[in-house]
C-alpha cells in the first residue's frame, strides 16, 4: 500500500512538472502574444472591439466544448477505460463528439446571423456605433475558431483521461504561435482582422497535434448519433449542471465587458490586458495542478480510497497556495512596474500603462480564490457532483452583477476588477462549504503546512512595502522604457522570489524542502553544497 502511494505520488509529481513546464512555456508565449498585440493596438477602440468580439465565441467554446465536455466526460470515460476497455470508451467519445459538434454548428450559425444584435444588446452596449459594428464583423470571423478548438478540447479530454498530458499541454503553445503570427505578419496587412485570422490559424494547430496523437493510438472518428452507447446517459446527467457552471463563469466576464463598455473608452482593453496578466500564474500553478490531479482524484473516488484522495488534494492545495500567496504580494505592490516593463512600447502609451496597472492591482486579491476554486471544482467533479459548482458559480454571478454595478460608479474599471475578485472569493467559500458533504477536506493540514512559510511571506511583504515606491519611480510611465529600468525591475522581483524561497527552506516548509531536494541532484556541485547547508544535510 505504501509503495503504491509512493509510486502514485512520484507519477503525479513527474506529470505535474512536465505539464507545469509546458504551461510555463505556453504562458510565456501568451505573454509575448499580449506584448505584441499591445505594441500594435494598445488600448485603442479597435482592440476594444476585438475583445468584445471574442466574448460570444469564448462562451461557446469554454462552455460547450472545453469545460463541460472535459469535466463531464473524463470521469465516465476513465471508468469505461478501466472496466470495459478502449473500444467501448472510444465509442462513447465518438457519439458524444458527434452530438456536441452538431449542436455547436447550429449555435454557430445562429451567432453568425445575430452578431449585430448580440454585440449591441448584450456584449458591449456602451461602445461607439463604429466600434460595435467592427465587433460584430469580427465576431463572424472568430465564430469559426470554437469549431476547431472544440474538436481539440474533445481530443484533450480523451488524452488526459488516459493520463497523457504532453500533447494537450503543447497544444496551447501552437495556438499562441498562430496569434503571434497574426500580430506580426497578418495585422500589418489587414489590421485588427489579421489578428482574428491568426486566432483561426492557432485553433487549427491546437486541434491538429492532439488529433494526430489520438490517431496514432488507434482512435478513429466515426459520426454516430446513437443514444444507447454505454456511459452516454451518465455523461448527459452530468453535462447539464456543468454547462450551467461553465456558463456562469463566462457570464462573469461578459458582465465585466458589458459594464466596462459603459465606463468609458479603453476600459475593455485595459481590463483584458490586466486579466491576462492576472491569469498568467493561475494557468501555470492552478491549471497545471488541476489538470494532472483530476484523473487521480477520479480514480481514488472510484476505488473508494478516500483517505488517499483527501491527502492528495490537501497536498496539492497547499502547494498551489504556497506559490500563489507571494504572487498576490507582487501584483498588489508592483502592478505599475509590471505593466510598464512588459507592455509600454509602440501603441501602448503611458496612459495605457496607468489604466491596465490600476485594474491589475484590484484583480490581485482574487488570485487566491481563482486558484482554490479551480482545485475545488475538480474535486467536486471527481465525485460526479455537478450541483455544487453550479450553486457556487451562480452566487458569484449574482454578486458580480450587483458589485460591478455599484463599484463601477466610484471606481470605474478598477471597481469591475475588484468586483470579479470579490465574487470569486464568495464562490470559493460557498463551494468549500458544499463539498463537506463528500469528504472532510483537511484544511488544518493545509494551514499547518503553510504556517512555516508565513515568516517568508511576511518578510517579502515588508520588503515590497519598502521597495515598491523606489521601483515605481524608476519605472515611471512618463519616462518610458530603458535598459536600466528593466534591470531594476528584474533584480527586484528576482530578489523577492529568491528571498521567499530561501526563507521557506530555512523555516523547513515541507513542500519547499521536498521540491528543492528533488532538484538538488541536477544542480552543479557548488549549488548542491549551498542547498545542503540550508537544508541541514
Amino acid at each position: 500500500m505504501v509503495a503504491s502511494d509512493q509510486r502514485t505520488r512520484a507519477r503525479l509529481a513527474r506529470a505535474t512538472v512536465i505539464v507545469a513546464a509546458l504551461f510555463v512555456a505556453s504562458r510565456a508565449l501568451g505573454l509575448l502574444r499580449e506584448m505584441l498585440i499591445a505594441a500594435r493596438f494598445g488600448t485603442s477602440a479597435d482592440y476594444d472591439a476585438y475583445v468584445a468580439a471574442f466574448r460570444i465565441p469564448d462562451l461557446l467554446f469554454l462552455v460547450v466544448m472545453s469545460g463541460a465536455f472535459g469535466s463531464a466526460f473524463i470521469p465516465v470515460y476513465t471508468e469505461l477505460l478501466t472496466k470495459r476497455g478502449r473500444s467501448v470508451a472510444w465509442q462513447l467519445a465518438n457519439v458524444l463528439l458527434s452530438f456536441t459538434l452538431s449542436a455547436f454548428l447550429l449555435t454557430s450559425v445562429a451567432t453568425f446571423l445575430t452578431a449585430d444584435l448580440l454585440v449591441h444588446t448584450f456584449v458591449a452596449p456602451g461602445l461607439s456605433p463604429p466600434a460595435q459594428d467592427l465587433a460584430a464583423r469580427l465576431t463572424r470571423v472568430l465564430i469559426l475558431s470554437p469549431l476547431f478548438l472544440g474538436i481539440g478540447a474533445a481530443a484533450k479530454a480523451m488524452l488526459e483521461a488516459e493520463s497523457r498530458f504532453t500533447e494537450p499541454a503543447i497544444a496551447p503553445l501552437l495556438y499562441n504561435l498562430g496569434i503571434i503570427l497574426g500580430a506580426l505578419v497578418l495585422a500589418p496587412l489587414a489590421g485588427i482582422y489579421g489578428l482574428a485570422y491568426g486566432v483561426l490559424l492557432g485553433a487549427v494547430a491546437y486541434t491538429s497535434i492532439q488529433l494526430v496523437s489520438l490517431y496514432r493510438s488507434g482512435w478513429r472518428f466515426s459520426f454516430s448519433l446513437r443514444r444507447t452507447v454505454p456511459g452516454l446517459s451518465d455523461v448527459v446527467s452530468l453535462l447539464g449542471p456543468r454547462l450551467l457552471a461553465q456558463a456562469a463563469m463566462q457570464i462573469n466576464i461578459l458582465i465585466m465587458t458589458n459594464l466596462a463598455s459603459r465606463v468609458g473608452h479603453q476600459s475593455i482593453a485595459a481590463l483584458q490586458y490586466a486579466y491576462q496578466l492576472f491569469l498568467l500564474p493561475h494557468g501555470v500553478v492552478a491549471l497545471s495542478l488541476a489538470t494532472v490531479l483530476f484523473p487521480t482524484l477520479a480514480h481514488y473516488r472510484s476505488t473508494g480510497a478516500f483517505d488517499r484522495l483527501a491527502a492528495t488534494f490537501a497536498r496539492s492545495l497547499r502547494i498551489a497556495l504556497l506559490v500563489t500567496l507571494p504572487l498576490v504580494v507582487v501584483f498588489v505592490f508592483f502592478a505599475r512596474s509590471i505593466v510598464q516593463t512588459l507592455f509600454q512600447f509602440g501603441a501602448f502609451t503611458a496612459s495605457s500603462t496607468t489604466l491596465v496597472s490600476d485594474a491589475l492591482g484590484w484583480f490581485a486579491p482574487g488570485l487566491i480564490a481563482y486558484t482554490v476554486v479551480e482545485l475545488l471544482t475538480r474535486l467536486s467533479y471527481a465525485f460526479k457532483d455537478s450541483r455544487s459548482p453550479v450553486i457556487a458559480a451562480l452566487c458569484a454571478v449574482g454578486a458580480n452583477l450587483i458589485l460591478g454595478t455599484v463599484l463601477a460608479r466610484p471606481l470605474g474599471h478598477r471597481g469591475l476588477a475588484l468586483s470579479l475578485a470579490l465574487a470569486t472569493t464568495l464562490e470559493m467559500l460557498v463551494l468549500a462549504v458544499l463539498l463537506r458533504k463528500h469528504i472532510a477536506i483537511r484544511y488544518p493540514l493545509v494551514i499547518r503546512g503553510l504556517a512555516r512559510a508565513l515568516p517568508a511571506l511576511a518578510v517579502i511583504t515588508l520588503a515590497a512595502l519598502q521597495f515598491a515606491p523606489l521601483l515605481d519611480r524608476v519605472t515611471d510611465p512618463a519616462y518610458g522604457r530603458s535598459f536600466v529600468q528593466f534591470l531594476a525591475f528584474v533584480y527586484t522581483l528576482f530578489a523577492l522570489g529568491a528571498s521567499y524561497l530561501i526563507l521557506a527552506l530555512v523555516c523547513r516548509q515541507s513542500d519547499t524542502v521536498v521540491i528543492v531536494r528533488r532538484l538538488q541532484a541536477a544542480l552543479p556541485s557548488p549549488a548542491r553544497n549551498v542547498l545542503a547547508v540550508i537544508l541541514g544535510r
